[in-house]
């Protein structure tokens, strides 16, 4: 799994790079199937603005991706807060998926077990 770290209106230094990657890497430890992590770190320039440090992430599984974004006025602020806000949306993706091929179809059902009789319908 790989995690690419690129900025918007900021300069990325090793340390903010080495703080994403430690913060965004734990969700590895949760679900296996990821393939890659984009991390998007933006600084907005408008003086009215109130969470002018935002930090976006796309995580690519094989399944399908799951996207969230936070803002806050400090730049590792934003990362902690994305940091788990991805970790509960992944791991709600994985019960989602897991649970999804547990459930099989009413009518499978019906044929495997017994046969269902239908019922007579009678006119008065």
């Amino acid at each position: 799994m790989h995690i690419y770290v690129n900025g918007r209106n900021i300069e990325i230094t090793e340390a903010i790079k080495a703080y994403v990657k430690e913060k965004i890497g734990k969700v590895a430890n949760h679900y296996d199937q990821i393939q890659g992590i984009e991390v998007v770190l933006s600084v907005i320039k408008n003086p009215a603005a109130s969470g002018k440090h935002v930090a976006e992430v796309t995580c690519k599984m094989n399944t399908g991706v799951v996207r969230c974004e936070e803002a806050a006025d400090s730049m590792y602020e934003s990362i902690d807060l994305l940091a788990d806000k991805l970790m509960r949306q992944v791991k709600k993706f994985k019960d989602k998926t897991l649970n999804a091929s547990d459930k099989s179809s009413i009518r499978l059902d019906n044929i495997q077990g017994e046969s269902v009789e239908p019922e007579a319908i009678t006119e008065e």
